[in-house]
């Protein structure tokens, strides 16, 4: 067995974990504009040439509000698929339906962290950062596809946030230290609910012939390839954000925002892609089909 995760040990350990909103962060809270808020081996931004340094925190800084609003989107994806797949146990294993319940709430409550985090940032940022979506446009693309797929892509980011946290964000001495904290303490809780996705993929694959996992593993792609566009407009939207607060056009804007395109693609996928996790529970579901994860990988490298 490659785990040894169960409902009602990891129920235990998230009711351990759990914090309230404004010991995170208050609803009147103010960001320190004067720091850098994304770690550099996430937002990639001292790479960008032609910036002076200045120039560089402010895109640092609006990588690390898209970091929070994207994913406020994913979260807001989330949470109605575990609601929908707690539905059909809740006369069963109780464990199994309170740990879910539980899952769903806390996203919610990430959910609301974003927001606030999303409201602070705009009362401080001298202009508009636009973001892509509507995010209910973006879930429903996200749910219309095999729900072994969708708890793949869930998957892969639960174990990514907790490679973010624990790889670049919890040691980094350069960045605001209110980020940090917040950081810290979504890592506090998605580091089960990660477990949790976990036993949500085992059951999903289950009795699954290869042509349908082959099937999910398809849409698993067809998802990736929707998001990857997402995070290339996104791109565009960050630096027409740059332009405004600087006063002046980016002269080598093209390359900038295909060096920004690709920084996102390892922040939100990539780093998930290559972590040992996820790759053993694919192993799990059929050793062929860890190779087709690993041809993607440099792609979002």
């Amino acid at each position: 067995m490659y785990h040894d995760f169960n409902y009602e040990a990891t129920l235990a350990s998230s009711l351990r974990a759990q914090w309230q909103l404004d010991d995170v962060l208050r609803e009147d809270q103010e960001l320190d504009f004067s720091r850098n808020f994304m770690p550099e081996s996430l937002a990639r931004t001292r790479a960008v040439e032609g910036l002076n340094p200045f120039e560089q925190r402010l895109l640092n800084q609006i990588s690390a509000h898209q970091y929070l609003c994207i994913f406020g989107v994913v979260e807001e994806a989330i949470l109605p698929f575990l609601l929908d797949h707690a539905r059909p146990h809740l006369m069963e294993d109780d464990w199994r339906v309170r740990a879910l319940l539980n899952f769903a709430g806390e996203e919610a409550k990430h959910i609301h962290l974003f927001k606030r985090y999303h409201s602070a940032f705009v009362r401080g940022f001298p202009v508009e950062c636009e973001m892509i979506g509507p995010s209910e446009a973006i879930g429903a693309e996200i749910l219309r596809h095999d729900p072994l797929a969708v708890a793949l892509v869930i998957l892969m980011i639960e174990w990514m946030t907790q490679q973010h946290y624990l790889g670049s964000i919890r040691d980094d001495g350069d960045i605001d230290p209110l980020f940090k904290s917040l950081m810290k303490f979504h890592w506090m809780e998605e580091a089960q609910h990660a477990k949790l996705d976990t036993l949500i993929v085992d059951a999903l694959a289950e009795g699954r012939s290869d042509a349908e996992i082959d099937k999910a593993v398809d849409e698993f792609f067809e998802i990736g390839a929707f998001l990857d566009g997402g995070l290339k407009q996104q791109a565009t939207f960050n630096l027409d954000a740059l332009e405004k607060v600087i006063g002046r056009k980016l002269p080598n804007r093209e390359a900038i925002e295909a060096q920004q395109h690709q920084a996102a693609r390892w922040t939100y996928v990539g780093s998930g892609l290559v972590h040992e996790r996820f790759k053993a529970t694919l192993k799990s579901i059929a050793p062929r089909i860890v190779a087709r994860f690993e041809e993607a990988e440099p792609v979002f490298a």
